[in-house]
């Protein structure tokens, strides 16, 4: 369930924003709720990320996220991979957009 992809999105939107809320974050990334929990868990304890309470109000408690430099570190090769996956795609649709205009012109 937890996806480079994610990965990636989560490490990245924790690293810009560390005080952003589970529900925040899920509308950021157009995901559950449960699943940014489920998600948060997995990289807590992969090592990646680690939590710190900033807020004793019983109400409302709120959670600091900041990445390990482990974190930072997967981060870094996941930024790398994305990109390339990111390069491939625009590259082939330049291409399918070059056939089309082709397509095109002769009719």
């Amino acid at each position: 369930m937890l996806t480079d992809e994610y990965r990636y999105k989560i490490l990245k939107e924790l690293q810009l924003d560390p005080n952003v809320s589970q529900r925040e974050l899920a509308k950021r990334l157009g995901i559950s709720l449960g699943k940014v929990n489920f998600c948060l868990k997995a990289l807590i304890e992969k090592g990646l990320i680690k939590v710190e309470n900033f807020r004793s109000n019983t109400k409302k408690v709120g959670y600091l996220y900041f990445l390990t430099p482990k974190g930072i570190e997967v981060k870094v090769s996941l930024t790398q991979k994305f990109l390339k996956r990111k390069i491939e795609e625009y590259d082939a649709l330049e291409k399918e957009i070059e056939r089309l205009r082709l397509d095109v012109k002769k009719n």
